[in-house]
């Protein structure tokens, strides 16, 4: 069984954004897994980050169906952590910048979503 999504040839801006998409997770895990550590909170947080882009980028076989959902979860996931900051999140440089990183990622990752969705790009123009 083939572990790649699809064979068709990806644009330069498909490639712009899953190196985004990459970098801002990592940069976000790594933030929460050194804040604070060892607050298991925290910790949780950037492994969670971690293991949603492994299952969204790595050729894994049985996930390649599935990739669709862990987009959304991941989406899910940005979006929980933006609202638990600004409920009770610290007013630092570090929560803005790492904030500002995790909205940028929702963005990006809801553009993947279109991209991959098959009625949105059956109806973009040519």
């Amino acid at each position: 069984m083939d572990a790649r999504p699809s064979t068709a040839p990806q644009s330069a801006a498909d490639i712009a954004i899953r190196i985004c998409v990459v970098v801002l997770t990592l940069i976000t895990a790594f933030v929460h897994l050194s804040l604070l550590f060892p607050d298991p909170v925290f910790i949780l947080n950037g492994l969670g980050y971690l293991t949603l882009l492994a299952a969204l980028y790595l050729p894994i076989a049985r996930l390649v169906p599935h990739l669709r959902p862990v987009r959304l979860t991941l989406i899910g996931y940005a979006t929980l952590t933006i609202l638990l900051w600004v409920a009770i999140g610290e007013r630092s440089l570090l929560g803005y910048s790492t904030t500002a990183d995790e909205v940028a990622l929702v963005i990006l990752l809801l553009l993947e979503v279109g991209e991959c969705d098959p009625v949105a790009t059956a109806f973009r123009p040519a």
